[in-house]
């Protein structure tokens, strides 16, 4: 395809795990100082992340970002001054089916509910919690596929993954897209004025809806066919990479959704 004049990106959407960390779960200097360069432009960075406020603020921090922060896919969205400004909990009919789920296949799972993350083991007062998100994870693949069916079958969740060996669950509608929407109307832009960098199934929504959506060199192959642009790996400084070819640097873009 003939390529097309890039977007000017106001606002850069980041995933964290295999994107902006790399695999010792740090922020590269090359991504920190890309980071601070956009800022400096006037660009909006978001972290748009499956990890809760709790695993995820204090890179914020370090970052000095100064934005709108997406947690738990979009269950939670956190205003520059680091209120809760949007909460989207899951329904008692799919906690029902998630703890039905885990008694019926016994690997490890996680929740995340509004005050509290539960590894390995969920509470016993499933409804005393406002829940975010809740993830499998399991190296069989059998089991995996039939958890993701049976959640498919009652069609009350959305799923995601946040690596090939898991399956993340959130309230029906809720996925860092949407998220970023309500990011983008509070600060008078549109998702076109976007520039999204992910790597897994939980930022496929987003890369498909921002008017950039790249993929890292690492990315699971679903992602990488649904981007616009694929940059290099998340130990090889790939956000830095991204940023600076579309941000800092003109540019031209082949747009092929694959």
């Amino acid at each position: 395809m003939e390529p097309q004049r890039k977007p000017e990106i106001k606002l850069i959407a980041l995933d964290m795990d295999g994107t902006l960390l790399d695999d010792n779960h740090e922020i590269s200097a090359a991504n920190r100082e890309a980071i601070a360069e956009a800022q400096e432009m006037n660009v909006h960075v978001v972290i748009a992340t499956g990890r809760t406020l709790a695993t995820c603020g204090k890179y914020a921090q370090s970052l000095d970002l100064k934005n709108y922060v997406v947690t738990a896919n979009g269950g939670e969205i956190y205003n520059h001054e680091g209120e809760l400004f949007s909460a989207s909990h899951l329904a008692e009919e799919a906690v029902d089916h998630i703890y039905e789920l885990t008694k019926k296949h016994g690997i490890h799972v996680w929740g995340a509910s509004a005050d509290n993350l539960y590894r390995g083991e969920l509470p016993p007062d499933r409804h005393d919690h406002e829940w975010l998100k809740f993830g499998f994870d399991t190296e069989d693949d059998l089991i995996r596929e039939s958890i993701v069916n049976d959640l498919r079958e009652r069609g009350i969740t959305e799923l995601t993954n946040s690596s090939p060996t898991n399956v993340e669950i959130n309230a029906i509608g809720i996925n860092k897209a949407n998220a970023l929407k309500i990011v983008c109307d509070q600060l008078g832009i549109s998702l076109n004025e976007v520039m999204a960098v992910g790597d897994s199934l939980n930022d496929i929504a987003m890369i498909e809806e921002a008017g950039l959506g790249v993929a890292m060199g690492n990315a699971q192959d679903a992602v990488k066919r649904k981007a616009d642009w694929i940059t290099a790996t998340n130990i090889n400084d790939g956000v830095a990479a991204a940023i600076q070819r579309w941000v800092i640097l003109p540019g031209s873009i082949d747009k092929d959704r694959g």
